[in-house]
């Protein structure tokens, strides 16, 4: 298919009775297992079949997974992998596990769903770790700018038995929170429909000044501060008010993310900077994860890594054939249709981007808190320790050809 319209022929009054009858997680799965567009008679019958399956047996654990603002829909466009993990730990526990998936933002958001996991309200959660980082700071260790030469690299690293050490152990152990698997891209910034008009960017310089929206990361505003980019703190749900409105500029973030939040109409070029992490992580609550029978707790991990193979290849694809971030661009994709310009700078624009904002070329700015996040870690230098994993893999290494590893076992 060539984009995220299994459901468009089936009315929302159609939906709604699917949802009552078979409950919206199984609708949700089956609709995301499904091979192409579906009728409203074969959602239903998927729905039936997975509501049999997932309620064949009466589960040892319910698990409540908060998945911001994703849907069956939208998580065809930025492939996160969600879906995909909670069918896989229902089928490989049997149904001692079942999942409840709770998407479009009805349980919590970018902004708030680590701090419900934290609380105990949901015990799965699904969010970018930059929003995420507001509740669990640790987050900030993935967002040193030009850390990650490429998509490739954070791949590598989410798969290197480092990450285990580096990530996930320090952020297990201050925030109670199971770093599972993630997406990645790297950040750049969409422009609103003021740049329009304007021509295509093709050097750093001409950013500078324009006012522009920054998440919840700490990191990332040293970041755009040092590239004179005038951080603006806007909520996710609120950056496409604010890009309609010509509030701000443009937005830090990646490509599928415009495409999946249905920015693209405002949005007029994507500019690929890369100057630090897009992750949409999902991540558990280890008192929830640590409560589970060890060989629920192998499945878990297992359902992980099933997710993160799936997200680093579906990601991949649908960057290209779904959101329209190539050069040359596909026909039909999201971007084309929107008339969204990919700018994809030369390696000597990067270089000076990076010589102005990275703490290798410019350190002193980034000392206070790269000394908190070290101190968090149990005294690593996590910087330098992220940068060199990064670059243990060749530059031009493709992100779907870095080798699968499951990181927790060394």
């Amino acid at each position: 298919m060539k984009i995220a319209n299994k459901l468009a022929g089936i009315s929302r009054r159609d939906l709604m009775r699917l949802t009552g009858r078979f409950g919206v997680s199984s609708v949700l799965l089956a609709a995301g297992g499904a091979g192409g567009a579906l009728s409203f008679a074969s959602l239903a019958q998927a729905a039936e079949s997975t509501y049999e399956k997932r309620f064949g047996k009466e589960p040892k654990h319910t698990l409540k997974f908060g998945a911001s603002g994703f849907n069956a829909r939208n998580l065809l466009i930025e492939r996160a992998g969600c879906l995909e993990f909670a069918r896989d730990l229902e089928e490989r526990t049997d149904g001692e596990i079942r999942v409840e998936f709770i998407g479009d933002n009805q349980i919590c958001s970018q902004l708030s769903c680590v701090e419900k996991t934290q609380l105990g309200i949901v015990d799965i959660y699904a969010a970018s770790t930059q929003n995420s980082a507001g509740g669990a700071p640790y987050l900030n260790v993935l967002d040193y700018a030009y850390m990650f030469p490429s998509r490739a690299a954070q791949y590598y690293f989410l798969y290197s038995p480092a990450s285990q050490t580096i990530l996930r152990d320090p952020l297990e152990k201050r925030h109670g929170l199971k770093f599972l698997f993630s997406h990645c891209e790297l950040r750049g910034l969409q422009m609103g429909l003021g740049w329009q008009d304007k021509p295509q960017v093709t050097k750093v310089e001409e950013l500078f000044g324009s006012k522009n929206r920054v998440t919840g990361t700490q990191l990332g505003r040293i970041a755009m501060q040092l590239l004179n980019l005038n951080p603006v703190p806007i909520a996710w749900e609120e950056t496409l008010d604010g890009l309609k409105q010509g509030l701000i500029d443009g937005a830090e973030t990646w490509a599928s993310a415009v495409a999946y939040a249905n920015m693209s109409p405002v949005v007029s070029q994507s500019i690929d900077l890369k100057f630090f992490c897009g992750t949409e992580h999902t991540a558990m609550s280890s008192k929830v994860y640590d409560a589970m029978e060890p060989h629920l707790q192998d499945a878990i991990m297992e359902s992980a890594y099933l997710a993160q193979v799936h997200v680093q290849a579906a990601n991949e694809a649908a960057l290209v054939k779904t959101v329209g971030f190539s050069d040359p661009q596909l026909p039909d994709t999201i971007f084309v249709k929107e008339n969204v310009k990919p700018t994809f700078l030369p390696d000597s624009e990067i270089k000076i981007a990076e010589e102005m904002c990275s703490p290798e070329f410019n350190p002193e700015p980034w000392e206070q808190w790269r000394e908190r996040i070290n101190n968090w870690s149990g005294g690593l230098d996590t910087y330098t320790d992220i940068y060199n994993v990064a670059r243990e893999i060749p530059i031009d290494t493709l992100p779907e050809n870095v080798e699968p590893r499951r990181w927790w076992r060394g």
